[in-house]
């Protein structure tokens, strides 16, 4: 596995940067460790100039967000115009920003409004886009929740929440007419823990296994991530659509957790995470979409000390924030041993998440 390192430039596969912590290293210093992972692909969940700053010039290719508490802002073209303009323009000739998350889950928060406000949001910074000339080299995306699917099993009969349909329909509709793709966050973890006496274990981590044959197509399932794929796939084709990319936006497994979350241990989130990295690096398909390379952001770069809920939400990272790897899965990067940022920075930083 020791040779993924110079293999995975260029794939489908990107790690997620979040920032939720009072105790990690510098974005100059994560720099360092990216380009020494030979990694191409990160994913924030803001646009922080100070990590946009810092990898100027680094050929790192980044999607950027915009946080749920910005989306009622975003319906104003005059305000959509300010934020590309502030936070995309001044970074854009050094730092290849590709794509911009409009919200993250949204559709997770029983919140009418911002569910009715998403859409028009994401087609206003689109419109600010092309206003400003970029929009043929930055999309415009949002990611959701595995849960916005009622059904997922098997992946064929795929199918959103009906209560979600109203919001969806025209969702995909702009995906198709902008070219951009649908973004899920998906946890085989999160089934297991949930079901560990019925879910095989190997089934979700990705090792030999008897899997599961999808009645209706005959297609065989090696692994839950790839059913969860062509659930979502089965999904939009049922609203009318085959024109549209399914990537994933987060995908993980955490090393420790609370004594009921089972499975998360730092055996099987190396398992997980190393053998996803060596199907990425094969550039597998999905049974449905064997020519389409799956395309992965994996959660997250740095295990986060101030995240909220269970254990296992402070636990996903690849990294301890001193860049000791918290398990091994064949990348082997350097961080520079440089002063921390100041704590006080990074709480005012994650405000604005």
């Amino acid at each position: 596995m020791t040779d993924l390192l110079v293999k995975i430039h260029g794939l489908g596969f990107g790690i997620n940067y979040g920032q939720i912590a009072n105790n990690l290293p510098l974005p100059s210093q994560v720099a360092v460790l990216i380009n020494s992972l030979n990694v191409s692909r990160i994913k924030l969940y803001d646009a922080d100039p100070n990590v946009l700053v810092a990898f100027s010039e680094s050929n790192v290719e980044f999607v950027i967000g915009l946080g749920n508490e910005y989306l009622e802002n975003m319906t104003n073209p005059s305000k959509a115009q300010t934020w590309v303009q502030q936070h995309v323009q001044p970074y854009f000739s050094q730092t290849k920003i590709t794509c911009i998350t409009v919200g993250n889950e949204v559709f997770n928060s029983n919140d009418t409004q911002l569910m009715l406000n998403l859409l028009p949001a994401m087609q206003t910074v689109h419109d600010a886009l092309v206003n400003l000339g970029l929009d043929q080299e930055v999309t415009v995306t949002t990611a959701h929740s595995f849960n916005i699917l009622s059904n997922s099993y098997p992946p064929s009969s795929g199918a959103f929440r009906e209560d979600l349909a109203q919001y969806i329909q025209p969702l995909l509709d702009f995906h198709a007419q902008i070219n951009s793709p649908f973004l899920i966050n998906a946890y085989p973890f999160f089934t297991y823990k949930d079901n560990p006496d019925v879910v095989p274990l190997n089934y979700v981590l990705f090792q030999p296994n008897q899997g599961t044959v999808d009645p209706n197509t005959n297609l065989h399932y090696d692994n839950m991530l790839y059913a969860q794929i062509d659930a979502v796939y089965a999904a939009i084709k049922q609203m009318g659509h085959d024109d549209i990319q399914v990537r994933i936006s987060e995908t993980g497994w955490p090393s420790n957790g609370d004594p009921e979350e089972v499975g998360a241990t730092p055996q099987n989130a190396e398992l997980y995470n190393s053998n996803l990295l060596k199907r990425i690096e094969q550039k597998q398909g999905t049974p449905a979409k064997p020519s389409v390379p799956i395309d992965i952001y994996v959660f997250a770069l740095f295990n986060e000390d101030l995240k909220p809920g269970p254990a296992s939400e402070r636990n996903y990272g690849l990294y301890y924030p001193n860049g000791t790897p918290v398990y091994n899965i064949g990348l082997k990067g350097y961080l520079p041993q440089m002063p921390m940022a100041a704590k006080s920075n990074v709480s005012i930083h994650r405000m604005e998440l």
